[in-house]
């Protein structure tokens, strides 16, 4: 474990003793540790693991620079007192509360808590704005709704007077909303909590133990990258068939550590933090979050981490700014190990390193990946994942080269993430591995793929059409992508099936590749390809404001904001260089022809981007309309 100054044992602790005892829980069903019953939702495992591992360590959470710790059975503790504080509210099961808040304990604390009253939780994206936080909370009909702090309170308040369903609203963090508190709509989590410690904490046990299996446990709502977002119902039983694979695929233990950092709505965090935690009974932490992430990955060192690829895309780039700022010998020594290292992954992705590897890799341990690595945050790393988007092969091998062993997997909301992963002694670049446990896998006719298994949702909320049109009479779920499988069963992904571009010569062109190879320079953030009915493509690029600012800085050349730096004909020229570096492994008509540099960063208040950092492309070419059409006479 890395060492943390200033730990705290918040919560009833310090004592080995438990409320929550095998007999206390006995009539939840969750009594794997003295009986054969199955666990039948999360906060079964959760009851499961109060009652077996009190006094060990489930979450901690760094609170002004301390890391405050939380046992198994103040997890329990505190589940149920938000539970039945909610049931003393007059939440009844079936109803949904929504959790609109950075990530920290309480987020994943409610939400275990609401599922054991058998209600149903609703996450929104903090990032979200009034207008889509009026939306998802009439979508889903909740009738409370947990905001963390002032900022999230003045956006609900702005739109309450159109949420007939709303009955309450109860603030995480009471700093700044005091006023607010006179309002009867309106309390605080703490004083909720206590409503719920005034009634017997046996309630809560009762009422998980009467949990259905296939009802309603979480409604996660898509990104919604081609209209508005769908309500995705998530029953219990799918969350327990999407952990129940995952942990045979990832052989997690209690002693591994995650830190929970992508937003809780997005159904993979969902499985790292809270799912799979339950399960498997490691430890989640929860740093700073947003401009801290570097900072906590550095102090957590987790030992399974999972990545989208905006993220290891992040991590390569600030590593080569850093070597290029370094000094001569450093940066010859940098590169000296990394070539090594790229030599030996290729054999470490199929378990086959020869004694002399491993002699080279134990000198590139000590010489640079692990200072690489330690400076990353990622030096105990045992299982790293990308998913939830393509990522270019360079950047898997460049992290594979320093001995993470990045594999990729595949799935989506509406199987709760359960389809693929890349076995550990077969790795292939470029393919998200084989069917995970208790998937199967087809193709329609057009080559979409389509998934079955026991953690396919249930159907978007209030929306048969769309469910019809995605979950068949079969039960195989259409996932919208295109796709196609090799002879030993590994799964490679051309593109979504909206996202393909046909020219006006009918040549069909999968956007995902050449936008993925424009992103691997550090100096590109955002590349969206165009050209569906167009002569030829063209691309709108968004420069890495810190990198390209960084490579300016060196060169004294002079700027004020993101607009002013994306229009020096300098930084166009590096763009320009780097165009034609992938242009020369494109065939000829994939090639681009021309691009334009943003004027501004992309964003999810502009609703350019969706929460998760995907690409709206029909707002995208909407508001740069004039930008595209430029490229094109």
């Amino acid at each position: 474990m890395s060492v943390r100054a200033g730990v705290t044992t918040i919560g009833p602790n310090t004592s080995t003793s438990s409320p929550w005892s095998t007999s206390s829980t006995s009539s939840t069903s969750s009594t794997s540790s003295t009986g054969s019953l199955p666990l039948q939702s999360l906060p079964a495992f959760l009851l499961d693991k109060a009652a077996t591992m009190p006094s060990r360590v489930a979450l901690r959470h760094n609170h002004l620079s301390r890391w405050e710790e939380t046992t198994w059975s103040a997890y329990a503790s505190r589940a149920a007192r938000v539970g039945l504080g909610l049931a003393a509210l007059g939440v009844r099961p079936g109803e949904r509360v929504a959790i609109h808040s950075e990530n920290r304990p309480e987020w994943v604390i409610a939400d275990v808590g609401i599922q054991g009253i058998g209600a149903a939780t609703v996450g929104i994206y903090p990032t979200s704005p009034a207008s889509e936080v009026e939306y998802l909370l009439r979508h889903s009909g909740s009738v409370v709704l947990i905001a963390e702090d002032e900022e999230q309170l003045d956006k609900v308040l702005a739109v309450r007077e159109r949420l007939p369903a709303l009955r309450r609203i109860i603030v995480l963090d009471a700093r700044g909303v005091r006023p607010h508190l006179a309002d009867p709509m309106i309390m605080t989590f703490d004083a909720m909590e206590e409503l719920g410690a005034a009634q017997p904490i046996g309630q809560w046990a009762e009422s998980v133990a009467v949990i259905d299996p296939g009802s309603m446990a979480v409604i996660v709502y898509t990104s919604g990258t081609t209209g508005p977002p769908k309500g995705a119902v998530l029953s219990h039983a799918n969350l327990l068939a999407a952990t129940h694979s995952f942990s045979q695929a990832f052989e997690a233990s209690p002693m591994d550590e995650v830190l929970s950092y992508l937003p809780l709505c997005h159904i993979a965090e969902r499985l790292n933090s809270v799912i799979n935690a339950l399960n498997v009974g490691y430890v989640v932490n929860f740093g700073k979050g947003g401009e801290s992430l570097a900072a906590d990955l550095r102090d957590v060192q987790p030992t399974l981490f999972l990545g989208v690829p905006r993220v290891w895309e992040k991590m390569l780039a600030s590593m080569e700014t850093r070597v290029a700022d370094a000094t001569w010998l450093k940066n010859r020594m940098y590169w000296f190990w990394l070539r090594r290292g790229e030599r030996i992954a290729k054999r470490r992705m199929h378990g086959t390193l020869r004694v002399l590897d491993r002699v080279m890799a134990g000198l590139g341990y000590l010489f640079l990946y692990r200072s690489v690595r330690d400076k990353l945050g990622l030096r105990r790393v045992r299982i790293a994942m990308s998913g939830s988007a393509p990522i270019a092969p360079k950047v898997l091998e460049y992290f594979w080269a320093l001995g993470v062993p990045v594999r990729e997997g595949y799935g989506q909301t509406e199987n709760t993430a359960l389809a693929t992963f890349t076995p550990a002694r077969d790795v292939r670049i470029g393919k998200v591995g084989v069917a995970l446990p208790g998937v199967e896998l087809a193709f329609a006719d057009d080559g979409e793929i389509l998934t079955r298994s026991a953690a396919n949702f249930v159907g978007y909320l209030d929306n048969p059409t769309a469910t019809a049109s995605t979950l068949d009479a079969d039960g195989w779920l259409h996932t919208g992508d295109i796709g196609s499988l090799d002879a030993d069963g590994y799964l490679s992904i051309t593109d979504r099936k909206k996202d393909l571009i046909i020219t006006a010569g009918g040549k069909k062109i999968s956007p995902s590749e050449i936008e993925n190879a424009l992103k691997v320079s550090p100096y590109v953030r955002e590349a969206i390809l165009i050209g569906d009915t167009r002569k030829y493509l063209t691309a709108l690029i968004g420069i890495e404001l810190d990198t390209v600012g960084d490579w300016a800085s060196r060169r004294f050349l002079p700027y004020t904001t993101y607009e002013d730096l994306a229009s020096k004909p300098e930084v166009r020229t590096l763009i320009e260089e780097w165009v034609e570096h992938v242009n020369r492994d494109l065939a000829q008509a994939e090639t681009i022809k021309r691009f334009a540099l943003l004027p501004r960063e992309l964003g999810h208040e502009n609703g350019e981007l969706t929460a998760t950092q995907k690409v709206k492309r029909a707002a995208v070419v909407a508001e740069f309309r004039d930008l595209i059409e430029e490229m094109y006479r």
